[in-house]
């Protein structure tokens, strides 16, 4: 997260011969590879869709998009989708369950189905509103220096997939995931509150409040109660949103930025990979698509960049280390963030310069740099031991990302040792898969296939049948019956191999 001025700890280097040969050799190889891609999108060519980047017509703008979504109609403040459920729910989603079973041989595959609440305004529309009236008309700041309203947008997953969701269909390009009328129809929930809009603008005493309206809404409906939660999706993905009613809701599916060990964000049993969801931060910067990639090439003269605040908490503070180890070490560029737009500009520009981008923990494993890097098209240098990434099932980070242990990464010139070795056909094909794997990064309206809000859906449906499977034994077990253990049991969340 980006903080408040300070001097920069250290400026641009003269580039060794080295690195000038490597940037050499990777800027031709790039170039041939940038024109054979654009050789590929001519119209003539017969291309797989995967080739196809996001509509043009898209945007990834989350003031953009806002400000068109509520320009549309809306519910009123007093609806409600509690009439929506049939007087026997458990019976209604038996007999769908059973007629999919023996009339689709494919199911569970398929379109996930999802049932998306309609809640009161004061939930949902109304802290849009609060957003958007609010963004221009103040600077006000975090304890930590950050500002606000950067930090929403950081974390504003709740918005891009529940605009997506209650799109009408023929608006919609995602087809893995389809919204449902009926709750019987429905494999999962959604629950479209904005807590981390509230939380950072709304007085304390008042989102405590809001908070435990809309924990009490939602566990009044029927669907809640018959599976204590299972099938319902939370956006939590700020760590401090909705955390003083977290414990009524933990067997929910969180969609969450990361998963913190050390008990200071998440309690124990909380959070756990089977069950919830990591999504990606927000980009902070625009995307280096095929042109920009192939003008910035010859420019990465720079080795290693950082660019955001140096003293963290908890495992962030891996960055002070860091900033003694590096700040004298030749082409690499290491300085404290400013937040606004020159803060941003600032950050773009030295990481389209930049063959490699460090990625330390923040205040929780992950940082949002990680996510600036990869649509900058350059290489993220991961130094986050405990770090959980977005849509792990379907992406292999080791083709875009470089994973540094923090005890080699603080030993005195281990790391600039290891990155000067890396040689250029590594360097290339890193850079060619970034081009390829920032689309799965860029949240954007309409939402795109193989965007973040499509993965986001295929991997809840991949945990469909144990969600399932949970609910159905939830209701036949006798409870108190498994005093040592339950399946709920699970071990901490490290990244350690056991």
């Amino acid at each position: 997260m980006v903080g408040k001025q300070f001097p920069s700890l250290a400026h641009s280097r003269a580039t060794s011969a080295s690195s000038r040969r490597l940037l050499a050799a990777g800027a031709a190889s790039l170039l041939l590879l940038t024109a054979s891609y654009f050789l590929l999108l001519s119209p003539s060519s017969h291309r797989p869709s995967h080739a196809i980047l996001a509509s043009p017509s898209a945007t990834t703008s989350f003031l953009a998009s806002l400000d068109r979504f509520l320009s549309y109609p809306h519910p009123s403040a007093s609806s409600s989708s509690a009439a929506s459920a049939p007087g026997d729910l458990d019976a209604a989603i038996r007999d769908q369950e059973e007629t999919r079973l023996y009339g689709d041989t494919a199911w569970p595959a398929g379109p996930l189905r999802v049932y998306v609440y309609e809640m009161p305004s004061k939930f949902t529309y109304d802290l849009l509103k609060l957003f958007r009236d609010s963004y221009r008309a103040t600077d006000n700041l975090t304890s930590n220096g950050s500002p606000v309203h950067r930090l929403i947008e950081q974390h504003s997953i709740d918005y891009w997939l529940w605009a997506d969701l209650i799109a009408p269909e023929s608006q919609r390009l995602l087809k893995n995931v389809v919204r449902v009328q009926r709750q019987e129809e429905a494999d999962i929930f959604y629950v479209p509150f904005f807590t981390t809009i509230s939380y950072f603008l709304l007085e304390k005493q008042e989102c405590k409040a809001l908070y435990r309206e809309a924990l009490k809404w939602v566990t009044d409906q029927p669907a809640w109660q018959r599976s204590e939660g299972r099938d319902h999706v939370i956006p939590v993905h700020h760590p401090w949103s909705f955390k003083t009613v977290r414990r009524f809701v933990k067997k929910a599916i969180w969609l969450l930025p990361d998963m913190d060990s050390t008990g200071n964000w998440y309690k124990p049993g909380q959070v756990y990979l089977e069950k919830d969801v990591i999504l990606p931060y927000v980009p902070n910067v625009d995307l280096c698509d095929y042109k920009c990639a192939s003008e910035t090439q010859s420019k990465r003269s720079i080795l290693l960049f950082f660019r955001g605040r140096l003293k963290r908490n908890a495992g962030g503070k891996i960055r002070s280390k860091l900033v003694e180890e590096l700040k004298s070490a030749e082409d690499i560029i290491i300085e404290e963030g400013s937040a606004g737009a020159q803060g941003k500009a600032a950050a773009q520009d030295g990481m389209r310069k930049s063959l490699f981008c460090l990625s330390p923990a923040g205040d929780t494993p992950s940082s949002a740099r990680l996510f600036d890097a990869i649509v900058s098209g350059c290489i993220p240098v991961v130094i986050s031991d405990e770090l959980e990434l977005p849509f792990e099932g379907m992406l292999d980070y080791r083709e875009i990302a470089l994973f540094v242990s923090s005890s080699d990464a603080v030993q005195p010139g281990w790391l600039v040792k290891y990155l000067r070795g890396i040689d250029a056909k590594r360097i290339r094909e890193m850079q060619s898969n970034l081009l390829k794997y920032s689309r799965h990064f860029l949240y954007s309206s309409p939402a795109q296939p193989l965007g973040p809000e499509d993965l986001s859906w295929r991997m809840i449906a991949g945990k469909l049948v144990n969600i399932k499977l949970h609910i159905r034994r939830s209701q036949r077990v006798v409870r108190e019956s498994r005093s040592i253990c339950t399946c709920d049991c699970r071990v901490g969340n490290s990244t350690r191999l056991l």
